[in-house]
């Protein structure tokens, strides 16, 4: 793992609401000397073309191949993106906790917008989508099918809610050694 960190620029994607300082997200971020923290305008009221041109801005400060970390809504920017998007130099994506937002972005009164519909085709890069069985914001065997049609590897991590802000997962020992297998499998 270590010789990864030094391979790879890590583009940390926070989700809705970003990632508070006791979130897995932010304690690899501080760990991980060659992450970048994509920091939205606009957390609560997300539009898509927002956050995807500043995704762009990000990725223009890299210097190495990029590896995505992206948890909730921003799986679905890295999904939604990666059809659209020059991806040579992404090297792959560590999904964490897929919303469904097929399930919530039709609602009337809707605070995201845009990143419906859940596009069912494979990724262009190798990815890696980590799911719990108690997630709101997901059935779990709707996480797996997003897996199978993305052409991911699937990572069961077992009753865990949606894995963000609201679960003191701390430094999230279990998602950095699935984070360890999946790098091991791109070299």
């Amino acid at each position: 793992m270590q010789d990864a960190l030094q391979l790879y620029d890590f583009l940390i994607l926070p989700g809705r609401g970003d990632s508070g300082p006791a979130h897995w997200q932010s304690h690899w971020h501080n760990a991980f000397p060659s992450s970048i923290r994509v920091v939205q305008d606009e957390w609560e009221r997300p539009v898509y073309t927002a956050w995807a041109a500043k995704l762009d801005d990000y990725l223009t400060k890299t210097t190495k191949p990029v590896i995505f970390i992206a948890h909730s809504l921003s799986t679905a920017l890295v999904m939604r993106w990666s059809h659209d998007a020059d991806t040579r130099n992404i090297k792959g994506a560590f999904l964490v906790g897929p919303g469904d937002r097929d399930a919530r972005d039709s609602l009337p009164d809707a605070p995201v917008k845009g990143f419906a519909p859940m596009l069912l085709t494979p990724l262009p890069f190798p990815s890696l989508v980590v799911a719990s069985r108690n997630d709101p914001f997901v059935d779990f065997g709707r996480a797996q099918a997003f897996a199978v049609a993305w052409g991911s590897d699937f990572a069961d991590a077992g009753a865990l809610g949606h894995m963000g802000n609201d679960i003191d997962l701390g430094f999230w020992p279990q998602g950095l050694l699935l984070l360890g297998q999946f790098l091991a499998r791109l070299a």
